[in-house]
């Protein structure tokens, strides 16, 4: 009982005050923290970078691995920016802890977003697909009336993998779960006007004090609402959640723990219960795969640094 009341007692959502928007803000920025994902960390900044992102920030929890070599080896110093970000905050009155996650969150967008006309907040085993349009910047452009895109997650397992697969993520991980919108797996990450975020959680802003949000295709429902199937769109822009890579990734993925303090039981219980409901039915994808390699440069251009071959 006591660990249940400490848990609803943790701080997730922290209040801004919203940036002000500079003259010339334009283009998308990625936020993400990060721990140890030096394997990973250059395919996802790549492929973003292809796909139009103007700029990272990326919150380093502490990282002991080559994660920040691996960003730097992937994207020019004009479009990255790491803050070192290890650390455990706690509200003295009762030792509730105050998520790191939201909080680099919220720093990030009350003192980078003014720049930007968007602003995302994703982790490093979560892609960004473009569709129908050549890139994210495209993909969004229907949609400069909404201060908020909200897209679920297709989750995606191991597909057969025992150990991580020469190639990376995208072309090696294509079997996902069919149904997006079930509510055992059912999780949204947002796509937002950083100059209308008034408070900060990991799967939702506050837009202006509100929580409404479209989907990709324009159409708003409420927090609560944006559940039903029938909100369910990826026409323009898919939501791609690597939840487990290989089974040895799943070792690690359980030794790193998550971003707020979990007993280590029932985080281990939590991901195999997910893994066990992602792999229950599972469905070939190859939206990013397909995606990625139409935007991999010619082989006479690969051996050039990634940063070089990005979209700002």
């Amino acid at each position: 009982m006591f660990n249940l009341l400490k848990k609803a007692a943790n701080i997730t959502r922290v209040a801004i005050d919203p940036p002000a928007p500079l003259p010339d803000r334009h283009g998308l920025a990625i936020v993400a923290i990060v721990k140890n994902e030096g394997r990973y960390v250059r395919e996802w900044a790549t492929f973003h970078a292809r796909a139009g992102v103007r700029h990272f920030f990326i919150y380093d929890n502490g990282s002991t691995d080559n994660t920040v070599m691996e960003l730097a080896a992937a994207l020019p110093p004009s479009a990255l920016t790491i803050i070192p970000w290890d650390q455990k905050f706690h509200f003295a009155p009762w030792n509730a802890e105050i998520h790191n996650q939201v909080m680099a969150y919220a720093h990030a967008t009350r003192n980078f977003g003014g720049r930007f006309r968007w602003m995302t907040w994703i982790d490093v085993d979560e892609f960004l697909i473009p569709k129908q349009e050549p890139d994210l910047n495209s993909a969004l452009r229907h949609l400069t009336d909404q201060k908020m895109i909200s897209l679920p997650w297709h989750m995606f397992g191991r597909s057969g993998h025992q150990v991580p697969p020469q190639g990376g993520v995208v072309p090696n991980y294509t079997r996902r779960n069919p149904n997006p919108m079930d509510r055992n797996l059912l999780k949204f990450k947002v796509i937002a006007d950083p100059c209308a975020v008034t408070a900060c959680k990991v799967h939702w802003m506050e837009v202006a004090g509100l929580t409404d949000s479209s989907n990709d295709m324009g159409k708003v429902a409420t927090l609560k609402n944006r559940t039903a199937p029938d909100f369910y769109s990826a026409d323009h822009i898919q939501l791609n959640h690597y939840y487990t890579r290989s089974d040895a990734d799943v070792t690690e993925k359980l030794a790193r723990g998550p971003n707020i303090t979990t007993a280590a039981s029932d985080n281990q219980r939590r991901v195999m219960r997910k893994i066990a409901q992602i792999e229950a039915a599972e469905i070939e994808d190859q939206a990013a795969a397909i995606w990625f390699a139409r935007h991999t440069p010619s082989p006479v251009l690969r051996n050039a640094a990634p940063g070089n071959q990005s979209s700002t």
